[in-house]
């Protein structure tokens, strides 16, 4: 893997933010967008509290950064994500003009940084995003799998 010593920090951040999910029993996902090694943009998967399905880590990072730097385009950007993103949230990091994107798990199931398909890549499309997948890997999944474990156990009990 080609990972710098950058993207470990910077994904510690997002996993604190995948924990601030998980203490309000969402998904623990968790993101931050980085210009210039400053956090510009936060956030965690609020899709069950907010009741909305938009409400994606990545989206609400990619708007609190867009806030703060009172622009839509990223360019000089990277997204750090713990679970690699689905279609919706690849095709925000094209749009919003992301450089760079690296993510911890791969979802073999919804995952359109590679897994499915790699929509950020696409030649097609007007803007490429540079993508890093599997950095602190396991400290990714093994969240996401705590969570949906101790669900299960708690579903079964009910």
């Amino acid at each position: 893997m080609n990972e710098k010593i950058d993207d470990f920090y910077y994904m510690k951040e997002a996993l604190k933010e995948a924990k601030k999910a998980k203490d309000k029993d969402e998904i623990p996902i968790g993101c931050v967008v980085v210009k210039n090694n400053i956090i510009i943009g936060r956030g965690h998967n609020l899709v069950e509290s907010n009741n909305n399905p938009l409400r994606h880590a990545e989206l609400i990072a990619i708007e609190d950064a867009s806030k703060k730097i009172d622009n839509w385009r990223f360019n000089g950007c990277t997204l750090y994500v713990t679970l690699e993103p689905c279609a919706m949230c690849s095709g925000a990091l094209v749009y919003s003009r992301m450089d760079r994107v690296v993510f911890g798990a791969y979802d073999y199931k919804r995952g359109y940084c590679g897994s499915i398909e790699s929509l950020p890549t696409k030649t097609e499309l007007n803007h490429k995003v540079e993508i890093l997948g599997g950095v602190m890997e396991k400290e990714c999944l093994l969240l996401i799998q705590d969570f949906f474990k101790k669900l299960r156990i708690r579903n079964k009990a009910n």
